[in-house]
């Protein structure tokens, strides 16, 4: 395409447009003796703009079509991540060693290193929790009770926000740097999870709105989740298999290969970030363990591994019941419940008060390594020499950090038990303060803790090693401290994949089996016996979220749709006036509509949404439409004077482009005043006669295939439906007439009730 421009005085400019790129001339006459021209000047500043704009695009064609637009969002939410996880490792490790600087500088008076052992996580964490509640509330907890619900398809207000995100970071560094029993790896899914939202914005404000669309949206927030757990731990395999575990009931395998890409690349980040600033000397395994890799375990030992995951089965069930039961007695006592509700920071403050007394290490803290920060007690605890040989506290093994186990008066025995005991009602209590924290760490490091003294305990009883084809092999209780943290977590979180989130961490699969026996063990027992942890935490917000149907009690499940359904449907039909869709939206605040052919035959044709609805109201009602009305009023009557006045006066009325489409169908539809003293009586009239035209649908999206039911549908069968398609509610017909509706809340009721009856 060739266009020819012409300015005087004689000057032409010709633009040529092919298929690569745009080019440019200007033909001046001969001889050339012409100054610039202003308008010249304007035309080649807008040319060049637009050349400018035409290459950029082609440009962002090209990269979309030669990379992806899914590439590089999880390229950039990879890097994102790792970056977010490493900063605030640094600023945590920062604050714990802040706390340790300040506790060693005072070594001259004890009193003083008391308080400052004390004062300083009170800070952090009553810190933590009035910036979030001033912030974002939503930040409090976990996260991933929240994105379970998110991804069921239920839409949680101000969930995934700056201001969350924001909230979380923050609110997540100050809480794990006080050295409370807190965890990150829980929070971690909601900030990856947040940052996916936010990512998924700019991508559609660069590459159009296609990332705006709910499908993908929920596509991007599963691989999210996986990012969340694989740049906690550097564990993109097992973030991938934990964070479809605890988040997905059905799961896309189409999404796999978006959590493997985002997850790996942000854990290589994240490590890497790790060698620049000279921690590591190259990539390794978080905690590197030096396993004996010939003869790593004997099969006498596996009874002991089994008997040691359905002990951490019982450990985990007890842990979810002891959180909930805390969180339930302090709601049913009101005067306590008041209390807190008035004065929010009292709890948590009184909480960290309480833990960091009893972990003092000159106090109690001598008697369970009160000094040592999470990672540092997991990197005594998966040591691979033996601590205590035949429970002699004398021949202890110095390694690490492994001093602050031993005590001249007290059997590392014992030190390992009052630490497991003491760690296990510390972490349930800590958990339930309003900061955001996760519970996986705390429950990891108890579940280590325990294998490791189950692991002494079979050095004690063996001291000379499994006897094998004439060889001696030492018990290795670094061992059974990885299999007791496999199996602990996963007892909790209900997941198998912990058994490969310590493959990850350790950077060995030598104890692989007793590993898978372990976890396995321990979920049969848990499951029995208690929801998951974050199940449990669903049930005490009471999030909407569908619950699982109980293993076993299908024969309690004999229940129809017709028996739950609501029958009392809100509907309109193709012969409803305005007035009907105005009376509906006043009265009711349903998302979607159902559209029948008309009152009698009550013949499904589809569905409209809410805002359609509103559009159309807004439409026939509108400021155009009014505006045309007082034009052609004023032309019958001959006012033409008081014309501008009047359309003056509409314009600064409440019918505004900007508000239209949304306070319109819900207020009156006439809000003006007129110069004109009889313009109020016709103008009622009018807005009384648009009222009671048709509706015209012609312009209106219909979803003419919304999700159906029939009558005789079991709960069984309504229950998956539900769960793989993330439904929100569905019709009930019979022989296509619309008869009721089922939402997801009388699916929760039903099975709730039937649950109860079973038991």
């Amino acid at each position: 395409m060739r266009i020819l421009l012409f300015f005087p005085p004689a000057v032409s400019l010709s633009l040529t447009i092919s298929e690569n790129l745009p080019s440019i001339s200007l033909g001046f006459p001969s001889p050339l003796s012409l100054a610039p021209s202003p308008s010249l000047l304007v035309l080649s500043v807008y040319t060049a703009f637009h050349v400018g704009k035409l290459c950029a695009s082609r440009c962002q064609k090209f990269l979309i079509s030669r990379v992806g637009e899914d590439w590089i969002f999880l390229i950039l939410l990879g890097l994102l991540m790792a970056l977010v996880s490493w900063v605030m490792d640094y600023a945590i490790a920062f604050c714990q060693e802040a706390q340790k600087w300040m506790y060693g500088g005072l070594d001259s008076n004890m009193l003083l290193q008391y308080i400052a052992w004390v004062t300083y996580p009170v800070v952090l964490i009553t810190f933590s929790a009035g910036f979030t509640q001033i912030l974002a509330p939503q930040a409090v907890g976990s996260g991933i009770p929240e994105m379970k619900t998110i991804l069921r398809g239920v839409v949680l207000k101000e969930y995934l926000t700056f201001k969350t995100f924001v909230a979380k970071v923050i609110g997540l560094t100050c809480a794990l740097g006080s050295g409370m029993p807190l965890g990150k790896e829980g929070p971690f899914v909601h900030v990856a999870s947040l940052c996916a939202a936010l990512l998924s914005k700019f991508m559609a404000a660069l590459f159009g709105g296609t990332y705006m669309n709910e499908l993908r949206n929920t596509e991007m927030l599963s691989a999210a989740c996986a990012v969340g757990v694989g740049c906690c731990f550097a564990a993109p395999i097992g973030g991938v298999l934990f964070s479809i575990e605890v988040t997905s009931t059905f799961f896309a395998v189409r999404n796999y290969w978006r959590g493997f890409f985002a997850a790996t690349f942000s854990a290589f980040i994240f490590r890497v970030l790790a060698v620049w600033n000279q921690e590591e000397e190259t990539i390794t395994a978080l905690f590197k363990t030096r396993f004996r890799l010939d003869f790593p375990f004997d099969l006498q030992e596996l009874p002991a591994f089994a008997i040691l995951g359905i002990a951490c089965g019982f450990g985990g069930a007890l842990f979810v019941y002891l959180n909930r039961l805390i969180v339930e007695c302090m709601r049913k006592q009101k005067t306590i419940n008041k209390f807190l509700l008035r004065k929010r920071l009292v709890y948590p403050a009184l909480v960290t008060l309480l833990v960091s007394t009893l972990t003092f290490p000159p106090g109690f803290g001598q008697f369970m390594a009160g000094q040592l920060t999470q990672h540092e007690s997991l990197v005594a605890l998966f040591d691979n020499r033996t601590w205590c040989r035949q429970g002699v506290a004398e021949e202890f093994d110095y390694i690490s950090h492994s001093h602050a186990w031993k005590h001249p008066q007290v059997n590392v025995f014992i030190t390992l038990i009052l630490f497991i005991i003491m760690k296990f009602w510390m972490s349930a209590v800590a958990t339930t303060m309003p900061v955001p924290c996760g519970a996986f760490m705390p429950v990891f490091l108890i579940g280590a803790a325990f294998g490791r003294l189950v692991g002494e305990i079979m050095a004690a009883m063996f001291p000379d090693g499994i006897h094998a084809d004439g060889s001696v092999y030492p018990i290795v209780p670094g061992g059974y401290a990885v299999v007791g943290a496999a199996a602990l977590s996963g007892a909790v979180t209900h997941t198998v994949s912990t058994a490969v989130i310590v493959f990850e961490l350790t950077g060995q699969i030598s104890h692989i089996l007793p590993v898978m026996i372990a976890v396995i063990l321990a979920n049969a027992v848990a499951q029995s016996l208690q929801p998951s942890l974050y199940d449990s935490i669903i049930r005490i917000k009471k999030l909407p979220y569908l619950p699982e149907l109980g293993m076993g009690h299908h024969e309690k499940y004999n229940i129809r749709v017709e028996d739950i359904m609501v029958r009392d449907v809100r509907f309109i039909t193709l012969t409803s006036s305005y007035r009907d869709l105005q009376e509906v939206l006043l009265t009711g605040q349903l998302k979607t509509l159902a559209l029948v052919e008309s009152r009698d035959s009550m013949i499904l044709l589809g569905s409209i949404e809410r805002s359609q609805l509103q559009s159309l109201l807004s439409h026939q009602l509108g400021r155009q439409r009014r505006l045309e009305h007082l034009r052609q009023l004023a032309q019958d009557n001959g006012t033409h004077d008081h014309l501008p006045s009047l359309i003056s006066t509409e314009e600064s009325s409440s019918f505004s482009p900007a508000v239209s489409n949304v306070q319109l169908p819900l207020k009156s539809a006439l809000k003006t005043v007129s110069a004109i003293s009889d313009t109020e009586t016709p103008n009622t009239e009018w807005e009384e006669q648009q009222l009671d035209m048709p509706v015209d649908f012609k312009n209106c999206k219909i979803d003419p295939a919304p999700f159906q039911l029939v009558e005789r549908t079991s709960l069984h069968k309504t229950h998956t439906i539900f769960s793989l398609l993330g439904l929100d509610h569905a019709y009930v017909t019979s022989t296509g007439r619309l008869v009721g509706v089922v939402s997801l809340k009388e699916v929760r009721m039903c099975i709730d009730l039937a649950v109860v009856s079973a038991y």
